[in-house]
């Protein structure tokens, strides 16, 4: 794997990870929390270190294989979107320094231990990191000297080294944005509790309608 080739997925990465969608409206939600911030964030790269340690073992080559268990686990991913949509949708949240809101570091009530594994399990099972990791990443390996859409030489790592290269680039992007993402919500939201409740009940009917729309896809 040369720099061309690490550099052009990560422009991809990039562009992926920014567009919005569950990972944000989570992280937006728990901005208004403040200190809930770093739990969240750390749940959504945990949950994409679980995919890049599965594709390193091989697993993910399995699942994609097997489309019965990739419609399970996307099945199982967007259920779970729309139960915690609709959990949003009944509790928004407001910042935690207003009178009668929840200390600091709560998301819906919970301790940060409980964001994180929330957030853990929505990137665990978002279709878009399962998409990622079973047909974007594996163009990027090099594989017998060449790798797919273009050239390479010899001398390349190993697979599995490889795919845990890429695996943390996507890490550490999702990291970055995330993190600004419920950075900048605290600071923007933080001082507007109206403000908080909208943009808190926007992402909460954001991974309602993610979650349906995935599931009503796979009903049809």
């Amino acid at each position: 794997m040369d720099s061309t080739t690490l550099l052009s997925f990560l422009a991809l990465d990039l562009l992926l990870v920014c567009v919005p969608g569950a990972d944000w409206a989570y992280t937006i939600a728990a901005g208004v929390r403040g200190r809930s911030v770093p739990a969240a964030v750390g749940g959504l790269v945990s949950g994409y270190a679980v995919h890049t340690a599965l594709a390193v073992a091989g697993l993910a080559v399995l699942v994609a294989g097997s489309p019965a268990l990739l419609t399970a686990l996307t099945v199982a991913g967007a259920g779970y979107l729309v139960w915690l949509g609709w959990s949003v949708l009944r509790r928004p949240g407001v910042p935690s320094g207003e009178p009668g809101g929840p200390g600091p570091g709560a998301l819906l009530g919970e301790s940060g231990g409980r964001v994180f594994l929330r957030g853990a399990a929505i990137s665990g099972l978002n279709p878009k990191g399962l998409l990622l990791y079973l047909s974007v990443l594996p163009q990027f390996l090099v594989t017998g000297g060449a790798r797919s859409g273009g050239g390479g030489d010899g001398g390349h790592l190993p697979v599995a080294a490889q795919t845990a290269v890429l695996g943390l680039v996507h890490m550490a992007c999702c990291a970055a944005v995330y993190a600004t993402v419920g950075v900048l919500a605290r600071a923007v939201l933080g001082a507007r509790p109206a403000a908080a409740r909208a943009v808190t009940r926007t992402s909460g009917a954001a991974m309602l309608g993610i979650g349906t729309l995935l599931l009503v896809q796979h009903a049809l």
